[in-house]
């Protein structure tokens, strides 16, 4: 359920944080925040939204129809336990849980820089804050790490 009212919240908030955008858009930036790219309004709003919701959509999805068979490889410390017949449907739900998680974090960081896009969109000339592009992937990528040692600390000491 969160996974899909994240899903949801950053389709609007794309949607809505778009419309003050320019008829062209600088949608990509190089070195120094400056761009290099420019997208007409409605391609970038239409690439962003099937981006922010379409590419963690797909992750989420694929990863759970791939976990759906019971002949999925999948590998875990301790797999021989987590993974035992009277265990696997438990741990399946249990991945299947992170991975939503995942989603959510992706969908926050890809509203994040979409939200640089249109600040930076907002300046005139246009230009991205590198700064914050990094400080968020260093946030982003954190979490991550965060995320996964987690999941591998249950797996590893849970039973």
């Amino acid at each position: 359920m969160l996974f899909a009212l994240s899903v949801a919240c950053a389709a609007a908030f794309v949607w809505f944080t778009s419309l003050g955008l320019p008829g062209s858009v600088a949608s990509h930036f190089g070195s120094e925040g400056i761009p290099n790219g420019f997208m007409s309004h409605d391609a970038y709003v239409g690439f962003m939204l099937s981006f922010v919701v379409g590419f963690p959509v797909l992750l989420v999805v694929l990863t759970w129809l791939a976990m759906a068979s019971p002949k999925a490889r999948i590998k875990l410390p301790r797999g021989d336990y987590w993974l035992a017949h009277e265990r696997r449907a438990e741990t399946v739900a249990r991945l299947r849980d992170s991975i939503l998680w995942f989603g959510v974090m992706l969908e926050v960081f890809l509203c994040y820089a979409h939200w640089l896009v249109v600040l930076a969109n907002e300046a005139n000339p246009a230009r991205l804050s590198e700064s914050w592009f990094i400080g968020g992937l260093i946030v982003f990528g954190g979490a991550m790490l965060v995320w996964l040692i987690a999941l591998l600390d249950h797996f590893r000491h849970g039973a």
